[in-house]
């Protein structure tokens, strides 16, 4: 739980309307030289805090791939559907107290790869590295975040508010998920070869694959 009682309140709201995962995280994260990523205020001036919030992924729907390709697409919408519905309530909520508040664009939904900059491939702000920030996980060699209880398998949208809300305090983890360092796994199953050892990703690579498929999504093994 969080220490204070407004944080508290959005926490059990998003899990009472099917959130598997709520954190909160300060925009002043963003400010570390080491994130290569866009800054939220850039999207909104004034944001203080970013919620990020997640539901995980049906394991059936990931073990059945390649062959079911269209049930794992049709079982991934379904979770961008049920995310932007929870992250509208408590949007709403938040503005009712007179703060305002905007819901990013779940990474890989079709506005989050349409609204992405064409040259560098990447969104007005990483979802991850907020999650991350937010205590939720860290990332494995596929660049996707690693959460304790659902590893990759999780599906996440943000809000970005001028809220006070209150983020974890104390060291972060480390970036890496300790797991993934000398496992592969993820790195020798990806289709494109978008993933690297050292921990490298060619974006465009995994973006070009990615669209060859029907329905622009011809990747995720490496969400296995």
């Amino acid at each position: 739980m969080y220490e204070d009682s407004y944080t508290n309140q959005l926490h059990r709201t998003a899990l009472d309307m099917g959130a598997d995962l709520f954190g909160v995280a300060d925009v002043q994260n963003f400010d570390d030289p080491t994130y290569a990523g866009n800054d939220p205020r850039g999207i909104m001036e004034d944001a203080r805090a970013v919620i990020v919030i997640g539901v995980a992924v049906p394991r059936g729907s990931i073990e059945s791939l390649p062959r079911g390709r269209a049930e794992y697409t049709n079982t991934l919408m379904a979770g961008t559907a049920t995310i932007r519905i929870i992250a509208f309530r408590l949007a709403r909520l938040i503005e009712k107290e007179g703060y305002k508040a905007t819901i990013v664009p779940t990474e890989g939904s079709e506005f989050g790869y349409w609204y992405a900059n064409r040259e560098t491939l990447m969104a007005g702000m990483s979802i991850k590295y907020a999650a991350y920030c937010a205590g939720l996980g860290n990332y494995g060699l596929n660049h996707l975040l690693i959460t304790d209880e659902f590893g990759p398998r999780v599906r996440m949208t943000a809000i970005l508010t001028d809220a006070p809300l209150k983020g974890p305090e104390g060291p972060r983890r480390p970036l890496l998920n300790e797991d993934c360092k000398n496992c592969m796994k993820c790195v020798e199953a990806c289709p494109a070869a978008a993933f690297t050892p050292d921990g490298g990703f060619h974006r465009k690579r995994g973006a070009e694959y990615m669209f060859k498929a029907p329905g622009g999504l011809g990747v995720g093994p490496c969400i296995k």
